[in-house]
């Protein structure tokens, strides 16, 4: 399906950030009566076209934000974290714009393969890889697999065949507390990935893999949490990362030629907030690696990221149509079309988004309000105190920014509503990338009695 404007229809540039549209896309623009368009398609006409809810993608701006990493590290292997956002258009998308692939599971894994992304320049990662994970990982040629535990050496040098070597990294805890939330620090030791620099971990595993003849050790691996602003936090880990490849070389005389600081660089999902500054951290952490590998005499290992959120979360709007408005005492409550079945991260973090009225112009004032979801939970929540239009009634449109990662790729099966559709949008035009999932889709799981 698809849905394209006339160059008549396309509405002249304006400001974004006099428009409080500065977390939108680059390509966005206020339209007539109070409609908003995104790379010249209309987000009410993409709504009537495609129904609600729906994930409305801006190609260009997935790219140029590819671009903008390979800009900054050209130097380095820029991979792309598929758990944010994977479909088909998106692994050709990525591929073409130079950069890798890091997937978690044999299903991102072989969505990727089909498409017909290099498996060499695919990472693997995951803190408790299934058999077929590993053996998938083996067979299709992957090039690089994160080890996360002890246990997973063994297991994975047995799959892989006589005469051959598969290149591994370590993941490894270096003990920084970094992230927007809890649940989402993972360089610290009470969490349950990597192998922990305090307690000896990294190191005994180390003397393991370099015993197995099938395993090539190439670098080592870290990640200290998503939703990260500043760059301090890299600058410390790349420094303690050094010191760990420094005791390896002297303990084992090995030097590691790469290494892999992760991803989780933070975006603004609200106008004000802040967002990780890429082109800074590829200085400070370009700088740190080149002081801290000259005191120890070290050669400088090529290294390797993993953007994903940075890349697909700001390029995706969704837009939900109300359903219902209840107001009890204080507290108004606009109801939604979806709700935590396509969006699931204001219950699992708290995050907070920015809802705006599209499709007509109100001349009320805003009201503080709760946006909510359909389903049967009291925790489902989209957006909590925002403001919106007092007149806001069903049948009206809001479209939530910042909404191209970890929404789809979360979403679930819950009151069997069905998964919203996506739609890439492009120079005026709209394309299907993800149909709908239909309640024939959800049925045929359910094999009877």
């Amino acid at each position: 399906m698809s849905l394209s404007l006339t160059a008549s229809q396309v509405p002249s540039p304006a400001s974004p950030e006099t428009d409080g549209l500065s977390i939108w896309p680059r390509s966005t623009r206020p339209g007539r009566s109070g409609d908003v368009t995104v790379a010249g398609v209309s987000l009410a006409e993409a709504a009537g076209q495609f129904g609600t809810p729906v994930y409305v993608l801006d190609e260009e701006e997935v790219r140029e934000r590819c671009r903008t990493y390979r800009t900054a590290f050209p130097e380095a292997d820029v991979v792309y974290a598929a758990k944010a956002f994977l479909c088909r258009a998106m692994a050709h998308w990525v591929q073409e714009e130079g950069l890798g692939l890091d997937v978690c599971s044999a299903g991102e894994l072989m969505l990727a393969v089909t498409t017909g992304f290099p498996p060499e320049k695919i990472v693997l990662h995951g803190n408790a890889k299934s058999p077929e994970d590993l053996d998938t990982a083996v067979r299709l040629g992957v090039g690089r697999i994160v080890v996360d535990s002890a246990s997973e050496i063994a297991r994975l040098a047995a799959l892989v065949p006589h005469g051959s070597r598969q290149r591994i990294m370590l993941r490894v805890v270096p003990g920084i507390a970094a992230g927007g939330h809890v649940k989402v620090r993972t360089g610290t030791e009470d969490q349950k990935f990597g192998l922990s620099l305090t307690d000896g971990s990294a190191q005994h595993a180390v003397a393991r893999v370099l015993g197995q003849p099938r395993l090539e050790l190439v670098g080592l691996h870290c990640h200290i949490g998503s939703q990260i602003t500043t760059v301090k936090p890299y600058v410390s880990a790349v420094r303690r990362m050094v010191g760990l490849m420094a005791r390896i070389r002297e303990q084992h005389g090995v030097e590691l030629p790469q290494l892999n600081i992760g991803g989780g660089h933070g975006i603004a999902y609200r106008p004000g907030e802040e967002s990780l500054d890429v082109p800074q951290l590829a200085a400070r952490v370009r700088a740190e690696l080149r002081d801290g590998c000259g005191k120890v005499k070290l050669p400088v290992p090529r290294l390797t990221i993993e953007p994903g959120r940075a890349v697909v979360g700001p390029a995706g709007v969704c837009v939900y149509r109300v359903l219902a408005v209840k107001r009890t005492g204080s507290h108004t409550f606009v109801a939604v079309d979806g709700g935590m079945s396509d969006n699931p991260r204001p219950a699992l973090y708290g995050v907070r988004y920015a809802p705006r009225l599209i499709g007509r112009h109100s001349p009320a004032e805003p009201r503080l309000v709760t946006v909510v979801g359909r389903h049967c939970e009291a925790g489902d929540i989209l957006a909590e105190d925002v403001p919106l239009p007092e007149d806001v009634h069903p049948g009206d449109l809001l479209a939530v920014p910042v909404a191209g990662a970890y929404h789809l790729s979360m979403a679930s099966g819950y009151n069997l509503v069905g998964r919203p559709p996506v739609v890439a949008v492009k120079d005026g035009t709209a394309r299907t990338l993800v149909r709908r999932e239909s309640l024939d889709d959800m049925n045929r799981r359910d094999i009877g009695l």
